[in-house]
């Protein structure tokens, strides 16, 4: 059930979102307007469990509530990712959604129910969006698709997906699977697919019924002599520089020309030089995306097919149980694995359950990586995503623990990166396992697969660098052995994909 009305009244929109005994109040604020030259869309998504909602008392000296856990971040991540893309182009006003979990029944799990509630609180709101999407956990337990599987028939599944759905595309996917093949994942996504038809409808109804007019926003206007001038001026040098397949004197040159095309305009355009930088960055954007759909050629010179070259070493770090040294391209990771004892499990205080981890995957992408100069903070969201993606993709290779007791940490240091660093992750660790000697079941390896798409005309792309992930429409990361795909994520910046 979808509620409004009742609680948080003062928000732009709020939702109370149910199943059996499990309860998540969704709400969304925004301002009216932007900040002035705000660079990037500020919208903020935070999803709390409330251990009161379980009938806990938190741990720890303090007994509240502190910074979110990881599966509080990755939820958050999967609520951000399916509702950013669907904001208008341009649209710069701070915005945030709150989901905070109020009651959990150990039975109804409350992430998708959170999904849910998000797109159901934007949409009856007066934010500009163009929505609604509908989230769904789909599982296959004994050959049969589950849609919003209970905790304990997910015990018992082949696969977890949860996938993010309009009333015609897939807008987002994210899970993990037992190496399954090709046909049976595309099957449950369609699945998941037909099964939010339903939870549409009544976002819709509950929008026609409550929903408040939408606030009026057009995108910021510029003129377009300027985007004329810019090309005239920068076209032919953009070209060439996109044919720099090295990626930093590819950034180096592109910002030698922006500041070239800025020197030649100012004059003509005064107090316009934001006009004259955006009309630049979108010239790039185009010609770089036209050449890969015109020219079947990439900007490191790949057709759509070809992966970078990638080399191997293993028994890198002499003191280590196992490390590995993946490159692929100009990405790269030192990825190590480490043996414990049953005293090195990982204790879980979650919501419904506490429980001990054996096995942990840690991602480090340090500033280096990227030739920059950044404080070292811990961990990040994206951090703590993208080695949530690399842990799925190899548990379901990992020997029992009766074969082999031990506790096991794989721990990604990004050395270098130009795209696709999870999957660089996930085949470095299966290399640092197998350097410790580990029984893996069969080696797991990961790619990174783009997507660029205007119209009718389309390119997917295999292994992508930053830039064809920047500039591009998809982000679908897949990793699996050759029996089958053991771990999936697509995140997309168009509305969906058929």
């Amino acid at each position: 059930t979808i509620e409004t009305g009742r609680i948080a009244k003062q928000a732009a929109g709020s939702v109370l979102v149910s199943c059996g005994e499990t309860m998540v109040l969704v709400t969304v604020c925004g301002n009216k307007e932007a900040r002035p030259g705000a660079p990037f869309f500020p919208l903020t998504v935070d999803y709390v469990e409330k251990t009161y909602a379980a009938g806990k008392i938190p741990g720890g000296f303090f007994k509240r509530e502190a910074r979110l856990r990881d599966h509080e971040v990755l939820t958050s991540r999967l609520i951000d990712r399916p509702c950013r893309p669907l904001f208008p182009d341009g649209y710069m006003c701070e915005t945030q959604v709150i989901a905070t979990v109020m009651s959990a029944d150990g039975s109804n799990q409350s992430d998708v129910l959170a999904m849910v509630g998000a797109s159901a609180a934007i949409h009856i709101s007066p934010l500009p969006w163009d929505g609604p999407i509908a989230g769904v956990r789909v599982a296959r337990v004994d050959g049969k698709l589950i849609a919003n599987p209970t905790y304990k028939e997910q015990e018992n599944s082949e696969c977890e997906l949860i996938i993010a759905a309009s009333k015609d595309a897939i807008v987002m996917v994210e899970g993990e699977a037992n190496e399954m093949s090709e046909t049976d994942l595309i099957a449950a996504i369609q699945f998941g697919h037909e099964s939010v038809q339903g939870v549409l409808e009544l976002i819709e109804k509950i929008r026609e019924a409550v929903g408040i007019e939408k606030w009026p926003f057009t995108p910021p206007q510029r003129d377009p002599k300027i985007d004329a001038r810019v090309k005239e001026v920068g076209l032919q040098k953009v070209i060439e520089a996109c044919n720099i397949a090295e990626k930093h004197p590819r950034y180096d040159r592109f910002s030698e020309i922006k500041k070239e095309v800025v020197a030649a305009l100012s004059g003509e355009f005064p107090d316009q030089e934001g006009d004259i930088k955006g009309a630049y960055e979108d010239l790039r954007y185009n010609t770089m995306r036209a050449q890969v759909l015109d020219d079947k050629r990439r900007v490191d010179g790949r057709d759509y097919e070809t992966v970078r070259q990638i080399a191997i070493e293993v028994g890198l770090l002499p003191r280590v149980h196992g490390s590995s040294l993946f490159t692929r391209g100009e990405t790269q990771g030192i990825v190590t694995a480490t043996l414990g004892t049953r005293q090195d499990e990982q204790k879980i205080d979650g919501l419904i359950e506490e429980y001990w981890k054996p096995f942990l995957l840690h991602y480090n992408f340090p500033p280096y990586s990227v030739g920059e100069t950044k404080f070292l903070r811990g961990p990040g969201r994206r951090e703590i995503g993208h080695g949530t993606l690399a842990e799925r993709a190899l548990t379901k290779v990992l020997p029992s623990r009766e074969d082999f007791p031990y506790t096991m940490r794989i721990v990604s240091e990004i050395t270098e990166s130009n795209g696709s660093s999870s999957m660089a992750t996930v085949c470095g660790g299966s290399l640092a396992m197998m350097d410790a000697g580990v029984p893996v079941k069969a080696p797991v390896a990961g790619v990174a697969m783009g997507l660029i798409m205007e119209g009718e005309k389309y390119a997917v792309l295999t292994d992508i660098l930053g830039d064809e992930d920047h500039l591009g429409d998809m982000d679908f990361k897949v990793a699996g052995s050759r029996d089958g795909i053991t771990a999936i994520q697509m995140d997309l910046k168009i509305e969906g994909i058929s």
